[in-house]
């Protein structure tokens, strides 16, 4: 169990799947799971890292791994990952989800379940991407987000990616809830944003949820409340 690991398991290298709650950023996790060890066994170092960034407005798994196996985490990034969330139709956002305010809305009527389905199709397989210019992603030295703060205008490359399975499973139009399972570098905020320019209007994403990476999946994740009650037995 994982209550009676000791120091040097955790320098031989753990890997530790979270649930990753809604506002945390990937690195606070990292943060409060090596301080957490740090203050457990009174030590000053402890390599932690994450495989995988998630949105602060994005909930679900996120793998850390320590000491050794922080050698991993090049591999867990480019495993598949599945996405369940919610995408809502009539309106556009500068960060393509819910961290900025609307900027554009648009018509709705001629939106139907089947006309969804049927744009569904074309974001099958490798599709061309443009990352959200809210991203981490550098240019010229720079996070994209840098230069969106402050208005500035960048020129940001499309990318392929693989939507190995998409599916719509709940219609509540303008909302429908959707499941992904994709690549490595796939921004399903992006995914949102084109979706609505597909059905001829705007969308955004309103909610997202990982729930698998590669084999590992939610349902033998920790809180952090867990990890933490752990490290205090």
């Amino acid at each position: 169990m994982m209550r009676d690991l000791t120091l040097e398991d955790f320098k031989e290298g753990q890997l530790i799947c979270f649930d990753k709650p809604l506002g945390w950023t990937s690195f606070q996790v990292v943060n409060k799971v090596r301080w957490l060890i740090k203050r457990k066994f009174g030590i000053k170092k402890i390599k932690v890292g994450h495989a995988g960034t998630l949105d602060p407005l994005a909930t679900g798994l996120v793998i850390l791994c320590t000491g050794k196996y922080t050698k991993q985490i090049e591999s867990l990034m480019g495993q598949t990952k599945v996405y369940i969330g919610e995408i809502t139709l009539g309106a556009t956002r500068p960060s393509y989800d819910m961290e900025t305010e609307i900027d554009q809305t648009f018509e709705t009527k001629h939106i139907t379940s089947d006309l969804l389905e049927e744009v569904r199709q074309e974001f099958l397989g490798e599709i061309m991407q443009q990352p959200p210019i809210f991203s981490a992603l550098k240019k010229d030295g720079k996070k994209l987000y840098e230069y969106a703060r402050k208005g500035e205008e960048v020129e940001i490359p499309k990318r392929q990616v693989l939507i190995d399975d998409f599916q719509l499973t709940k219609f509540d139009l303008p909302k429908f809830e959707f499941k992904v399972t994709c690549s490595k570098g796939t921004y399903i905020r992006s995914l949102a944003h084109d979706y609505g320019m597909a059905v001829k209007s705007g969308a955004y994403l309103s909610a997202l949820k990982r729930t698998q990476i590669g084999d590992y999946k939610i349902s033998n994740a920790l809180s952090i409340e867990g990890f933490e009650d752990m490290m205090k037995a």
